[in-house]
């Protein structure tokens, strides 16, 4: 009895204990309360401080060195750059779209794929149809011009929502917001694959045509009175067939269709003569004030380049530097 009155004494039921704690607890004030779990957590995420550190500095030094890197491939292997660039803009924001299901992106991204593949067959024909320039530089100005007037639109209607203008119409601005980010997106997208795709046809069309060589040596004289891009007259007789349109000389003295080598210069981004390869001064093309922001908007598309293709590949490479370094 006496052992078992001194076991009593000695020994403390879980279950009390658990009671006496969750009182105590129950005793605590709401400013106790919080201060005991502020330790609790601060305990929980003791030596992460060093650890965040650690990875800031890792996403400094991944974004510098991936810079550098893409500078120097883009000097010295250009063509390549320029097709991996392609495809990662084409496959990844479509690999990304097909894991989350958005299957509205999905089809746009199908239909324009399918049309600019018909267009771009039709540049690898030898020898390239008289009309092919014209309906490819059609195409992509085309494509120019709705990806610009995407993106202003877009612009717009974020500008809006951030100036309440929305409340007019009973609309939320999240509503709004992600509305205008959606058509930004979309005019951007396909403003910068647009205009990459362009370049590599207008290359492709203009050695095909046979006007130059990639050492820059013209290969046949061009006939007086035709266009070096689309080869069409430029001064169409009424009893000849042809494209009446305006037409315009470079400095060079080498005369195009306006439409023609406007699209040249603008959708291929190529600033020289199509004949003779001499350099084009933009400036003294656009005299109209309101086709200057075109340029200024291409220039946007070249700095976008990097964001939508490069962007993923880098924050992957840092997390899995940060997977490997076993920093969370």
């Amino acid at each position: 009895m006496a052992l078992d009155g001194a076991h009593g004494e000695g020994h403390v039921h879980p279950g009390l204990a658990l009671d006496e704690g969750v009182a105590q607890i129950r005793e605590l004030t709401d400013e106790e309360k919080f201060r005991e779990e502020h330790r609790k957590l601060h305990k929980l995420h003791e030596g992460h401080e060093e650890m965040h550190a650690a990875m800031i500095v890792i996403f400094f030094i991944v974004l510098v060195v991936s810079q550098i890197a893409l500078v120097q491939w883009k000097q010295r292997h250009f063509h390549s750059y320029q097709m991996v660039t392609l495809a990662a803009m084409w496959l990844i924001p479509f690999a990304i779209s097909l894991r989350s299901g958005y299957w509205r992106f999905i089809g746009f991204w199908l239909l324009f794929s399918v049309v600019t593949g018909l267009v771009a067959k039709k540049v690898t024909q030898s020898p390239v149809e008289r009309t092919t320039p014209r309906i490819v530089y059609k195409w992509f100005y085309f494509l120019y011009k709705l990806s610009l007037f995407l993106g202003v639109v877009g612009y717009i209607i974020m500008v809006m929502a951030l100036l309440g203008v929305n409340f007019l119409f009973g609309q939320k601005p999240q509503v709004w917001m992600d509305c205008g980010g959606l058509i930004l997106f979309y005019g951007l997208y396909y403003g910068v694959l647009g205009q990459d795709l362009a370049e590599i046809c207008s290359n492709k069309m203009a050695l095909h045509i046979g006007y130059y060589t990639p050492d820059g040596m013209p290969t046949r004289h061009l006939e007086e009175n035709t266009c070096a891009v689309c080869g069409d007259v430029l001064f169409v007789r009424p009893d000849q067939p042809g494209v009446i349109e305006n037409t315009y000389k470079l400095n060079c003295n080498h005369e195009f269709h306006e439409f023609c080598i406007r699209g040249w210069c603008i959708v291929g981004k190529k600033q020289m003569c199509p004949y003779c390869k001499e350099k084009v001064d933009l400036k003294l093309m656009f005299v109209n004030l309101w086709e200057k922001p075109h340029v200024f908007y291409g220039q946007l598309l070249d700095w976008l380049r990097w964001l939508v293709a490069w962007q993923p590949v880098v924050l992957a490479i840092i997390q899995g530097v940060n997977y490997i370094l076993d920093l969370k």
